[in-house]
């Protein structure tokens, strides 16, 4: 059975002093395929754990998936491979493989710990369109509830107070409770696996949540947080000139550089509570 962490035998060495023998824990990764009616859709490097969750995620994410009965069953066949069958309808058949049903007509994923989808030919081609309005979410939150998610975030990351290898996503309520946190080699599957949990839950659209992730807010998160329904993204990091670009398209908040007391707000000024914007509004 796979797990997330592995032990190793390194050498450690000091900048001074004598070098010693140790045993180190690692975050484990693996490769995961995801298989549609016993075709091969994609392989994904993540770390074992909720992979059903990461399975619909993707599906969801990627727009392939519209609900979750577009899939009778997901199922892992074995460590590193979950195998998705699909409805009676064949939505989702339809959608993987092209409107004429083609194989030719897929879209191809190439997916890795390291950057996501990646292989794509242009900005069009990876643009999913969310069935959500992110817009008309009037969820507005504190600044001093923002600031306090990120120690939240890192009490609640298992393996990564072991081995230090792991990005997080974490989904919060308005007012900073954690419903759900997942840890993966990738930041986007990390996302993923929160996604799945989400849509198996019956929570989507997430109306009125925050999504939090440890590195930075790139493109690919900033899609898939509009597609799940998300008002607000936050990163510890910093977010790229797409990811900006999209959330101000899409009218969702995005928030990068959360740590300590400061935070910068990217987009969807109107969202964060302010001192200024209290006083107006008093």
């Amino acid at each position: 059975m796979s797990t997330s962490t592995a032990r190793r035998r390194i050498l450690r060495v000091p900048v001074s002093g004598a070098a010693d023998y140790r045993a180190d824990l690692l975050a484990v990764e693996e490769p995961l395929e995801i298989r549609v009616d016993g075709e091969p859709l994609t392989v994904t490097m993540r770390t074992p754990g909720d992979d059903i969750d990461l399975a619909a995620g993707f599906l969801f994410t990627e727009g392939l998936l519209t609900r979750l009965g577009d899939v009778r069953e997901i199922r892992m066949c074995d460590e590193n491979v979950a195998a998705v069958t699909v409805a009676d309808d064949g939505l989702l058949r339809a959608r993987v493989n092209g409107v004429d049903g083609s194989q030719s007509a897929a879209r191809k994923f190439l997916t890795t710990s390291a950057c996501g989808v990646c292989g794509k030919d242009s900005i069009e081609a990876i643009r999913v369109r969310s069935a959500f309005d992110v817009a008309a979410d009037p969820v507005r939150v504190s600044p001093a509830m923002l600031a306090g998610l990120p120690d939240r975030l890192r009490d609640a990351q298992r393996v990564f107070s072991r081995t230090g290898g792991l990005h997080a996503a974490g989904l919060f309520t308005p007012d900073g409770t954690l419903l759900v946190l997942r840890e993966d080699v990738g930041r986007h599957n990390a996302v993923d696996k929160v996604a799945g949990w989400a849509l198996r839950s019956g929570l989507l659209p997430l109306t009125g949540h925050v999504l939090l992730v440890s590195g930075r807010a790139s493109f690919e998160l900033a899609q898939k947080a509009l597609m799940l329904g998300l008002p607000v993204l936050a990163a510890v990091s910093a977010p790229s000139s797409l990811a900006v670009s999209l959330a101000e398209e899409g009218g969702m908040t995005l928030i990068g550089f959360l740590r300590g007391a400061t935070m910068n707000v990217y987009a969807g000024q109107q969202r964060v509570i302010t001192e200024d914007a209290a006083a107006a509004v008093g």
